[in-house]
């Protein structure tokens, strides 16, 4: 149940994000969704192994090279998904960033 809650909060994040950044396209709701699980069986398989590759930027950096991860696990999802696209390495940081926000922000609303 936790997980599905925290799927359909991830896509809102996502299309939160695509809606207020213009370098950003998500075809509809039902695309963020798409976008949300896939992100998350990435992050999942390979993102616990970033983070520990990256541990020693992780720590230098207080923590903020994590958005550099998630960045990049943004990226791979875009390559897989056709209806979802980012224009350029700095809009896919700075949306990183705004999803993790959001999405941070949305779970200490309703948690």
């Amino acid at each position: 149940m936790m997980f599905l809650l925290n799927i359909l909060l991830l896509s809102a994040a996502i299309f939160i994000v695509a809606s207020l950044m213009p370098t950003i396209r998500v075809k509809n709701y039902g695309t963020a969704l798409i976008v949300a699980l896939v992100y998350s069986v990435i992050n999942f398989l390979i993102g616990w192994l970033l983070r520990f590759l990256a541990f020693p930027f992780i720590f230098l950096t207080l923590g903020l090279f994590t958005f550099v991860i998630n960045a990049f696990l943004l990226w791979i999802t875009d390559k897989l998904i056709e209806d979802f696209e980012i224009e350029g390495i700095l809009s896919t940081l700075i949306a990183a960033f705004l999803i993790t926000l959001i999405h941070w922000g949305l779970r200490a609303i309703l948690f």
